[in-house]
């Protein structure tokens, strides 16, 4: 059996559509590639065991063990190949990313908030204005509920979700949080995750470099319907996300109290 050079791509993991999964998926090959070297290392040498210590050939056991220390040696072995793994890839990796989320709230990213709980996510969008209204999180009115305050003018053009929308060739920075209890947000073909905990806003941010239709889910055992705890996530050109996005922020902005008092819509603001 002929087995690819790219293990990610084997093991059929879905197609990478963000910007940094190319690394995650080099990464995941090499990992493969250690583990399958090992396989057939152990096996040969398991095979070597039962054909040199033979009971035919070694009637009388002994209690002495092994005399010198070529086994160590091979321990040692795998040991600093495991590290150089760990220390020269995936330490790399983690530091590129956690270094990098300056130069990307730099780059006018999207910027979503991502309400988790049992069982489902919602979506929380900060407007035409792009600035999140104020949050309260003591006014929880029910699971996933956004916490807005509604006396925040700055919220009045925050809307609401149920589906993930994101335009593509474009940053993205989700802030996870959850309403309930620990949940995990996971989109596979972004090739990243991120744990939702209860009173925090977690990023987790990344970039789509392609357009796309896809599900999302809680990576977390989070209760009894766990299994069915998934969502939608939508990438679209940037024209049609502007398009959606004003729409769905014209019309928060019309049900607010400025809103309803001027009667005239977001260009009052």
């Amino acid at each position: 059996m002929f087995i690819p050079l790219n293990w990610s791509k084997w093991l059929g993991i879905p197609e990478n559509f963000s910007d940094h999964g190319s690394n995650v998926d080099h990464l995941i090959d090499i990992v493969h590639w250690f583990m399958f070297a090992l396989f057939i290392g152990w096996t040969l040498f398991f095979l070597f065991c039962l054909w040199k210590f033979r009971a035919s050939k070694n009637p009388k056991a002994s209690y002495h063990g092994v005399t010198n220390h070529v086994s160590s040696h091979l321990e040692i072995g795998v040991v600093i190949i495991e590290a150089v793994l760990l220390l020269g890839f995936a330490f790399p990796l983690w530091w590129e990313r956690t270094d990098r989320f300056e130069e990307v709230q730099q780059t006018n990213p999207t910027r979503v908030r991502v309400i988790a709980y049992q069982f489902g996510f919602q979506y929380h969008y900060p407007g035409k204005d792009g600035k999140f209204g104020r949050i309260d999180r003591t006014l929880v009115s029910g699971p996933g509920d956004a916490c807005i305050d509604p006396d925040d003018p700055q919220g009045y053009d925050d809307f609401v979700s149920g589906s993930l929308k994101l335009p593509v060739n474009r940053n993205a920075i989700l802030q996870i949080t959850s309403t309930d209890v620990i949940h995990n947000y996971s989109i596979i073909p972004m090739r990243i995750q991120q744990d939702a905990l209860p009173g925090k806003d977690i990023p987790m941010w990344f970039k789509p470099i392609k357009e796309l239709e896809t599900g999302v889910v809680c990576g977390q055992l989070c209760g009894e319907n766990h299994a069915v705890m998934k969502g939608t996530m939508e990438v679209v050109s940037q024209k049609n996300y502007d398009s959606w996005a004003l729409e769905q922020s014209e019309a928060a902005y019309k049900k607010s109290p400025a809103g309803k008092s001027k009667g005239s819509g977001l260009a009052s603001k």
